[in-house]
């Protein structure tokens, strides 16, 4: 018997699953309606995978799932979430969830995904699995870091672009750096500048293609 945790802030949605779950015969050992319990039920049950919606109560679901990733647990994580925009998907891929699903899937479909993700398999939304697929090729491909050639960043402009690779706003990286808002917009510009990159997102994933982000 699979034993299966639950985390979603909207209670009939999260009591609903966790029936659907109890019914085909899998263990709910635990639910959660924030990221906070989530990570603290997580670590008292030791379920085998954890049912994750991604906008909780902060800690959202990337942030628990990098946290239970760092902390070297067997559960796995099953994302299920409203969005399917490509960078939630994979900014869960990269914090350490094993799959994906969309909210619309079927019983079915969650029944199997989180059987399959017991097992250690992954498991995405169809459309989903090549997205990640194409973008892990992608990171594969990419010329690496140290090349003679490569953009030379400043030490601050370093610093800044870890802080962006980790989510942080520009306000935050304000307040972290003890800098003006309008200076990190700057580092960020000639960031995008120097490395021929068009917006946040795109500098983002150099970031984590080069491991800033860690």
């Amino acid at each position: 018997m699979v034993r299966v945790m639950v985390v979603d802030d909207h209670p009939l949605w999260r009591e609903g699953v966790a029936r659907d779950l109890t019914e085909a015969g899998l263990e709910v050992v635990a639910t959660a309606a924030n990221g906070t319990e989530a990570i603290n039920r997580v670590l008292a049950t030791r379920p085998e995978v954890l049912l994750l919606d991604l906008n909780i109560p902060a800690p959202d679901g990337v942030e628990v799932t990098a946290q239970l990733t760092r902390r070297g647990l067997d559960t796995k994580v099953l994302v299920l979430s409203a969005s399917g925009e490509q960078q939630d998907v994979l900014d869960a891929v990269k914090a350490g969830a094993s799959g994906y699903l969309v909210k619309s899937a079927s019983r079915e479909a969650l029944l199997d995904a989180v059987q399959a993700v017991a097992r250690g398999e992954s498991v995405f939304t169809p459309g989903l699995a090549g997205l990640v697929l194409g973008e892990y090729r992608r990171l594969s491909e990419a010329p690496p870091a140290d090349e003679p050639d490569a953009p030379r960043l400043t030490e601050r402009e370093t610093e800044v672009l870890r802080l962006v690779a980790k989510g942080l706003t520009y306000k935050q990286i304000a307040e972290r750096l003890v800098l003006s808002h309008r200076t990190v917009q700057n580092h960020v510009q000639n960031t995008l500048r120097k490395l021929q990159l068009h917006n946040r997102v795109e500098l983002v994933r150099y970031a984590i293609e080069r491991g800033l982000d860690e």
